[in-house]
């Protein structure tokens, strides 16, 4: 009977815990796992994770002046362009790195890339990103500046609001304003519209304007209306008053014409007993004159006369006889 071998199959060393290198749940460990800087996950190497990443001397030419720097190898080259800004006065955005006559992204890694000790790079200006970069901080302090122009706006229109709130309340209650102070009220928040129309912004900013546009749109319809019902108030309260002033004056009118009435007819009848006591010559001599001139002499002032004047007595019992031209004696 023969006997068969058995020969150790390659299985992972088994540890302290009884488990496995990956772990008892099977899984890999997170200490055997490492970024390489490609981006690759790779397993740990025992022996290369002891030593650090070496550090490299590079040199970098700007214009005609070279700069060395001291550096990591597996270091980017967006780290080398932020050290190389204070040597260099240069932002890391206006920064173009060329090796081996070639443009490198700021995300790649030196080593990567081939860069080595003593390796040389060239540092030039990029215009397209100095102008991009100066146009989002032109855009950025013109919204920083949108932003408090509409914070003062809102301080403004808040003052505003409560004299809005003050004119209201009293005419809610059946009082009266100056027509004024209203007229004067709407245009302080005409102007503040004005000033909201010439902020322009994009995002936040213009969503603040919009709601600060529509809060002063409300405030200045909410006045139009009290404007209306204050004018309705001052009209109704002028008529009545101008109509009681119009009874009173009446009032005096007809009572002087309803005293004359009665005097001018005492009037008219004193002056025909005046007349009828005289002779019937003299009489008619008086009507002849008062036709030829034409006028009648009418006396206003009333108060000079009684109510009932005395009647001169006629004589009917004279024994003298009137002569007349015409009789002979």
């Amino acid at each position: 009977m023969m006997r068969m071998s058995t020969k150790a199959t390659g299985m992972p060393p088994v540890t302290n815990g009884g488990g496995s290198a990956f772990g008892g749940g099977g899984e890999p460990a997170a200490q055997d796992w490492e970024l390489r800087p490609g981006g690759m996950l790779v397993q740990k190497d025992a022996g290369r994770n002891s030593v650090p990443p070496p550090t490299i001397r590079v040199r970098v030419k700007y214009r005609s002046i070279y700069h060395e720097i001291n550096i990591s190898s597996q270091a980017t080259f967006g780290e080398l362009k932020k050290m190389l800004t204070g040597p260099t006065g240069l932002h890391h955005q206006d920064q173009k790195l060329l090796y081996k006559d070639k443009e490198r992204d700021s995300k790649s890694f030196l080593d990567m890339a081939g860069v080595k000790d003593k390796s040389k790079i060239v540092l030039m200006e990029d215009p397209i990103s100095q102008e991009k970069r100066l146009l989002e901080m032109r855009k950025n302090a013109k919204m920083e500046k949108a932003s408090k122009s509409i914070s003062e706006i809102s301080l403004q229109v808040d003052s505003l609001a409560s004299q809005v709130s003050t004119l209201e309340s009293i005419i809610s209650k059946g009082g009266k304003v100056a027509e004024k102070d209203v007229i004067s009220l709407i245009e302080l928040l005409m102007n503040q519209l004005l000033k909201l129309d010439g902020i322009m912004g994009d995002g936040d900013v213009k969503l603040q304007r919009k709601m600060q546009v529509t809060r002063v749109q409300k405030y200045v319809e909410t006045l139009d209306m009290l404007k209306i019902k204050n004018a309705m108030a001052n009209t109704n309260g002028g008529q009545t008053e101008s109509q009681n002033r119009n009874k009173h004056s009446n009032a005096r009118r007809l009572a002087p014409i309803q005293e004359q009435q009665p005097r001018r007819l005492n009037g008219q009848q004193q002056s025909s007993n005046s007349v009828a006591h005289l002779p019937i010559h003299q009489q008619y001599q008086q009507q002849h004159q008062q036709l030829a001139s034409g006028s009648v002499v009418v006396t206003t002032k009333w108060e000079t006369f009684d109510s009932s004047p005395a009647l001169i007595p006629v004589s009917s019992t004279s024994t003298s006889t009137p002569k007349f031209p015409w009789d002979f004696d």
